[in-house]
């Protein structure tokens, strides 16, 4: 087993390499960080396109369905009731606008979840505490040992690597 530089895990490695173990460390969890960032970016953006494509579709039906429907629905209702045609056309007409209002709210639900998402903001926010966590990080003292002394861990280490 090793240590992420190459060094054996045990093995006592000296502050360059503690160094470049760190460094890589945190290099790989910013390329994780960006890595969520691109990814609740592309679920936002996926969220505000169904939400115009919503909007989209709710013009379109209202726009190419009018006249064959308002046609169509008119002179139905006037075959079932004796109704004046020109009442029936209203009618015919609102029954269109009542599916454009419902797929219009259905877009205003999808962008304002879109507009909810937090995605990015949170990523940044957590990076920044990451980097005020790691600033503020002191070693922890550890007592001097005389130079004629190997600790008995570092002992014991070397022999069950061996």
């Amino acid at each position: 087993m090793s240590a992420p530089d190459g060094s054996p895990v045990g093995a006592e490695r000296s502050i360059g390499q503690l160094f470049a173990s760190a460094t890589t460390e945190m290099s790989a969890l910013v390329h994780d960080e960006i890595a969520l960032a691109k990814a609740q970016l592309k679920q936002d953006v996926k969220r505000g396109a169904t939400s115009g494509g919503a909007f989209t579709v709710a013009g379109a039906v209202l726009l190419f369905s009018l006249p064959m429907l308002n046609f169509a629905l008119a002179y139905g209702i006037r075959t079932w009731s004796d109704w004046n045609l020109a009442v029936c056309f209203l009618l015919s007409f609102a029954a269109n606008v009542l599916v454009a209002v419902v797929l219009a709210l259905i877009g205003v639900v999808f962008a304002k979840k879109a507009k909810k998402s937090q995605g990015p903001q949170k990523v940044a926010a957590s990076m920044k505490e990451t980097a005020g966590v790691l600033q503020k990080a002191k070693p922890h003292p550890r007592p001097e040992l005389p130079q004629d002394r190997v600790p008995e861990a570092i002992e014991a280490v070397a022999r069950s690597s061996s």
